[in-house]
């Protein structure tokens, strides 16, 4: 039974081919470049002349990139379709079709399906993507969640990790560090839950820092901001596992080192505040977090004065030359050395520890 009393469908009543046109009944299609979506062995889509595809692929495991806990599944359904539209907007792209795949356990219900796929759904409508196939299978335990999504953009505006040269600036958008401090909000009031299944969440005043963990947004308003500034980004990527290991990867890509100044990296007030109450330091956050989706990108110095006239873009530092290495300029002028503890560190090892410092 549902929290509302009404009867749920057992996944067995509809059967594979049953369950597919159940989820696939209402999707229509957007783009010129579809020719054929879902109903067939294939989809079938044809580039436009000039242009060329991209392709990108999540893939979600229950446990590990989502916590059912806390995760409404409308939610997640959303997010696992955005998170592949933010790598095409990391290309200087635009998404056009989206493929998924689903194998799921015995627990869940058609009805916890139409919520995953009404997120995908309402994600495709939004930024105008065609839902074009995909496959449902069993899984012996939890939910599996394989997004591909099809994209494409002009050969003149493609933009790479490898394009950076030195005295490149710099650019990141929006702020960072608010998601993973979303992640902490949760996994704190998930373990109070545990000692007290009668008590309220403390969830007050922190509804962007939710909003940032559970529903991120790819940032294509930066990418059309830039296009109609007539600006190509010589290296892009978007910010999923922290800054700093976002950074570390254009460097080796591109062949060069980096000076950013911690002063400079933008951080949400309600972050800020918040991480000081975790007993972190907020730039930590922003360079180790993760799942902020912002983009991080870099531009010829001749580009500065177009830059600096569009919202919502902090120049941060610069590209230096590969042997003065990859440096942080703290607060107090001091130059370290940029590291990168990487998701799987932060977020699975140090999570605890920083729950414990909560007061």
């Amino acid at each position: 039974m549902d929290n509302d009393g009404s009867k749920l469908t057992k996944l067995s009543e509809l059967g594979e081919f049953g369950l597919i046109d159940h989820l696939t009944k209402d999707l229509k299609l957007k783009n010129k470049s579809t020719v054929k979506g879902v109903g067939d062995d294939a989809a079938v889509i044809e580039p436009d002349p000039g242009k060329q595809m991209l392709v990108t692929k999540d893939l979600l495991v229950e446990g590990v990139h989502f916590d059912i806990t806390y995760m409404p599944l409308k939610h997640l359904g959303y997010k696992a379709a955005v998170v592949n539209f933010s790598d095409i907007a990391a290309m200087n792209g635009t998404p056009k079709q989206m493929v998924a795949g689903i194998a799921v356990s015995s627990k869940y219900s058609v009805e916890a399906l139409d919520e995953i796929y009404s997120g995908m759904k309402k994600a495709c409508d939004l930024y105008g993507v065609d839902f074009v196939g995909g496959d449902t299978t069993s899984s012996v335990v939890g939910l599996f969640i394989s997004i591909t999504v099809i994209g494409e953009v002009e050969k003149e505006k493609i933009t790479y990790r490898n394009g950076a040269s030195p005295n490149d600036l710099i650019c990141v958008s929006g702020d960072l560090g608010a998601a993973y401090i979303g992640l902490l909000i949760l996994e704190r009031e998930k373990k109070a839950f545990r000692a007290n299944p009668d008590m309220q969440p403390e969830l007050s005043g922190t509804d962007y820092l939710l909003e940032r963990q559970l529903k991120p947004e790819p940032r294509f308003d930066i990418v059309r901001a830039l296009d109609e500034k007539k600006i190509v980004p010589t290296s892009m990527i978007d910010i999923s596992d922290g800054l700093a290991s976002e950074l570390m990867h254009l460097c080796k890509s591109s062949d060069t080192g980096c000076r950013v100044d911690e002063d400079k990296i933008p951080i949400d007030q309600a972050a800020f505040d918040k991480a000081k109450e975790f007993g972190i330091v907020p730039s930590v956050t922003a360079l180790n977090g993760g799942e902020d989706y912002e983009l991080l990108f870099t531009i010829r110095q001749a580009d500065f004065e177009k830059v600096r006239e569009i919202e919502d873009i902090s120049i941060i530092g610069y590209m230096t030359e590969p042997n003065e290495g990859m440096n942080l300029v703290t607060h107090d002028n001091q130059m370290i050395k940029l590291e990168a503890q990487g998701w799987d560190a932060l977020k699975k090892r140090n999570i605890d520890r920083e729950l414990s410092n909560d007061k």
